[in-house]
């Protein structure tokens, strides 16, 4: 009777012979793997390796920053958008309606900004705004008189002779240059070629030919009530704005030579 196999001397074992098909892929491998060289791929050096480690975790820390960055900006923009007055709110909302230039964007958003800065001040001002056509008069920040506005439309007048006239919309904060009541005016050239009436030779004076009350804010610009009948001027000035004569007469002792004028 013989002796069990110890398990533990396995290694011992004579290795079992290999099928006829296995004997030829065992000897097919190592003939072709000598037949085709091996291809030995790149290998940087330790210091490359360590210089490309550092500058990706050099660009990863600078992403980080850049993202902490950002969000401390947006969470202020949103705590200051929360905080921020009405009037504020109505500004950024407004802006983004305006189909304007950048030139003009940047006069419109200036002049709203100074006059949300003026509803903090003791002081009377005028706001128009051209969109909702509004004339607004007042002081910090409430309203102590409004009324609707017309714009002069923007447009270039002609003569049959060639002479013209180009009349831009204006926006921005002003100071009052000048105001006047019952003053004559001598209505110019184009205010006949805008009627289309003929040109009087010599040009007359009329009597409140630009309105009873003129507030002039700016050069070729200003708020005025409405023209007197013999005027050629039928509305608003080319680019300025008319207001009811009862309007500017309630306010007109508290315009003054410093009185801002906020126009968007």
């Amino acid at each position: 009777m013989t002796e069990p196999e110890d398990p533990k001397k396995w290694w011992r074992r004579e290795p079992m012979d290999a099928s006829g098909i296995m004997r030829i892929r065992t000897g097919f491998l190592p003939r072709l793997s000598r037949a085709i060289p091996r291809r030995k791929l790149w290998r940087p050096r330790m210091r490359w390796s360590l210089a490309i480690l550092v500058f990706g975790l050099a660009i990863g820390a600078v992403g980080a920053l850049h993202r902490r960055s950002i969000d401390s900006r947006l969470s202020g923009a949103l705590a200051a958008e929360q905080t921020a007055p009405f009037e504020i709110q109505t500004i950024r909302r407004d802006l983004v309606d305006l189909e304007v230039d950048e030139k003009e964007l940047s006069r419109a958003l200036d002049a709203r900004l100074k006059y949300a800065e003026s509803q903090k001040a003791r002081d009377f001002y005028i706001v128009i705004d051209t969109k909702a056509k509004r004339f607004d008069f007042k002081y910090a920040d409430r309203v102590v008189r409004t009324a609707s506005v017309e714009v002069g439309a923007p447009r270039t007048v002609e003569t049959k002779s060639g002479k013209s006239w180009t009349f831009a919309p204006i926006t921005g904060a002003f100071s009052v240059r000048q105001k006047l009541a019952d003053a004559d005016w001598k209505a110019p050239e184009w205010a006949y070629a805008l009627a289309r009436v003929p040109l009087p030779d010599p040009l007359p004076d009329i009597s409140a030919g630009l309105g009873r009350y003129v507030i002039v804010f700016a050069d070729g610009y200003a708020i005025h009530s409405p023209p007197a009948a013999e005027s050629p001027l039928k509305g608003p000035k080319p680019g300025s704005f008319l207001v009811p004569e009862a309007d500017l007469a309630a306010i007109w002792k508290r315009v003054g030579p410093e009185t801002r004028v906020y126009i968007f």
